[in-house]
């Protein structure tokens, strides 16, 4: 990933409540569309200019033609703020940040994140680099709000079965790895959209803790179809199960690697 300040020049006299709505509301619509990433962008004051930080998933993530109608519409409202639309430099790339899927066209997508993960949740199922997310089309009311609040979820999840300091440990595990659970029910309605939508295989990562024993779990069968799924080479290194039918991935419980 890239590191990028975006400079916004004061064109005329205006409030900082007035600047700093007309800029949170750009990044959110930057980062709704994946062409920002994060939660976090310090804006500093100086000069009677505006820089915000960002990180970006590629060095040209902010280029007109990744807009969605939400980016467009917020560079636009900018000018009732009195700023101008942003100049944008890129510092370089961040040496402890993933990179970004270089695949013109993917033959297969899969959908996975961690708590440790930053990047797009959506990986090519060639290279397994996590994928920028305007590269798809937009998964529903012309970004990936969406997409981005179920990795939000999985990944708050994903920390509190990590950390085991509650018991709202189990219920964690249970929407992580339980094809019953909201979570599961969720991310698979945005896997058929973005299948639907690119005409490609979207699989999606089961988590998968517990069991009673290795030999158990090589057993396993495909919780949706009970159809055999287990590779004989784990994909990427990372999945030891995947479902071609019900197109899902999982691995081997951690208790057991």
């Amino acid at each position: 990933m890239y590191i990028v300040d975006l400079t916004f020049d004061c064109y005329q006299d205006t409030t900082l409540d007035a600047a700093e709505q007309a800029i949170v509301r750009l990044v959110n619509a930057l980062r709704f569309n994946g062409q920002i990433i994060g939660e976090e962008f310090p804006t500093t004051l100086k000069d009677g200019f505006f820089i915000t930080r960002v990180m970006c998933p590629e060095e040209d993530a902010l280029h007109p033609l990744n807009h969605s109608p939400f980016v467009k519409f917020s560079l636009e409202k900018l000018n009732e703020a009195g700023l101008l639309q942003p100049k944008v430099k890129v510092i370089g790339q961040d040496i402890h940040s993933n990179g970004s899927d270089a695949c013109s066209s993917p033959s297969s997508y899969i959908l996975y994140t961690t708590y440790l993960h930053t990047c797009s949740p959506l990986y090519c199922g060639d290279d397994f680099m996590p994928v920028p997310l305007y590269k798809v089309p937009a998964v529903a009311n012309g970004d990936f709000k969406a997409l981005l609040k179920w990795q939000e979820d999985w990944q708050a999840c994903d920390q509190i079965q990590i950390n085991g300091a509650t018991r709202c440990e189990f219920a964690a595990i249970k929407e992580l790895a339980d094809i019953d659970s909201d979570l599961f029910r969720r991310g698979m309605d945005l896997s058929k959209r973005i299948r639907f939508l690119t005409k490609k295989p979207v699989y999606y990562y089961l988590y998968r803790v517990g069991g009673l024993s290795k030999e158990q779990e090589l057993s396993r069968k495909c919780p949706k179809c009970d159809g055999d799924w287990r590779l004989e080479e784990p994909w990427f290194g990372l999945f030891d199960f995947r479902c071609d039918t019900c197109e899902l991935v999982s691995n081997i419980s951690w208790d057991f690697q």
